[in-house]
């Protein structure tokens, strides 16, 4: 007699939620990932960026790759843009295809700022908080290149990118994305102005840690003026380690503490949290690192960093978050919710081929199949 192997339906991953007005139909996030597809003069999405979403479409919600808000936001090889007709147009293929499939889709927006390099600007100086230079890296046409000492932005300059954030929005919805979600982690533009390293300023937009997160405030009041009702995320990362100027020390955090407290005061729709890095692969995540944050945010959290599904359920049970999202597992594992769902084994990603353009590593991932199940299920077939 051959024995049916369970979903194991009751995990708190598949149960649904909402985040603002966000209705998911189940808590596995697909997290922001830079691939580098759109190799083209007019940084527009092709249709492998349409093909390597819907593949997706099971997840709860995703989270696409971060994208330009403006052609001075560009620090990275091969990423799509969102402030061009012919880029919101192909976006909409994308947000069509997954919609027909069942899925949800949030545009993440992104501008480098000083961790961008004068290779992506035609020769230009990138823009940051103040002249200091960041001492991380930036990919260029050319490779990995160290950043340079950057030019403070004017005021007139910072008008004009929370314009420039504004539009992308617009621009979000006319592409038929369900939201938004402001990416303001890593060593870029936001999290510089964050940082009291890199933020000398001594305007309104520097002095203290209030004025430190004034541009982050006015970003998320601007983007989120074209939506109706919750449709904005942020994500933060307030473990953040990069170079000489960005650690997580007890002063980093505690203005961590004060800006998501006040997120409460703003509409975002949720709270997306990168937590710790793990010292090693075999590790669980700091819980604690997700906790602290939870305690200070009012709404709906999505934890990232290092979860698997046993931990992720966990997080969820323990009502530290409300979902979680996965990045590496979502490049190798398509189906990933599927396989969430029917406790089979995930496979590993290609890092070779993260970077490097083309099919090969970005849409050539196979779907799991009845014979990819884990040993003890196969051992219940053959009873």
């Amino acid at each position: 007699m051959i024995t049916a192997v369970v979903p194991d339906l009751g995990q708190p991953l598949l149960r649904r939620a909402e985040l603002g007005d966000l209705a998911l139909p189940n808590r596995v996030v697909m997290a922001p990932v830079t691939r580098a597809r759109a190799a083209d003069d007019g940084l527009v999405p092709t249709a492998m960026h349409a093909a390597y979403y819907a593949e997706r479409a099971g997840a709860g919600l995703i989270i696409t790759e971060a994208t330009w808000v403006s052609e001075q936001a560009i620090g990275f090889v091969n990423v799509p843009g969102i402030y061009s007709d012919e880029q919101v147009i192909a976006w909409r293929r994308v947000t069509d295809v997954v919609h027909a499939l069942g899925g949800r889709i949030v545009l993440q927006l992104w501008h480098t700022g000083a961790a961008s390099h004068p290779d992506h600007l035609a020769g230009q100086l990138p823009a940051g908080p103040s002249a200091i230079n960041p001492h991380v890296s930036s990919f260029t046409p050319s490779g990995f290149k160290d950043t340079v000492t950057p030019r403070e932005m004017t005021t007139a300059d910072i008008a004009a990118t929370v314009a420039d954030y504004r539009a992308a929005a617009v621009n979000a919805r006319l592409a038929g994305f369900d939201g938004v979600e402001i990416g303001a982690l890593g060593s870029f533009l936001i999290a510089q102005f964050l940082n009291p390293r890199l933020n000398r300023r001594t305007d309104a937009y520097g002095g203290d840690r209030g004025g430190r997160r004034r541009l982050l405030l006015e970003i998320i009041d601007a983007v989120a003026a074209p939506w109706e009702g919750r449709r904005v995320g942020v994500r933060l990362g307030p473990y953040w380690t990069a170079g000489d100027r960005f650690r997580a020390d007890e002063e980093t955090l505690a203005d961590y503490d004060a800006l998501v407290t006040e997120l409460n005061r703003h509409p975002v729709a949720y709270l997306h949290l990168r937590g710790r890095d793990l010292s090693a692969p075999d590790l669980t995540p700091d819980v604690e690192a997700i906790a602290r944050y939870r305690r200070q945010f009012h709404g709906p959290v999505i934890a990232n960093n290092g979860f698997d599904r046993e931990s992720a359920n966990a997080l969820i049970q323990s009502g530290h978050a409300d979902a979680v999202s996965f990045a590496t597992h979502f490049i190798a594992n398509p189906d990933l919710v599927t396989r969430f769902a029917l406790g089979r084994a995930l496979a590993t990603g290609d890092r070779d081929s993260y970077y490097t353009g083309g099919a090969d590593g970005y849409v050539d991932y196979p779907a799991s199949s009845w014979q990819d199940a884990p040993r003890e299920e196969a051992a219940a077939r053959r009873t």
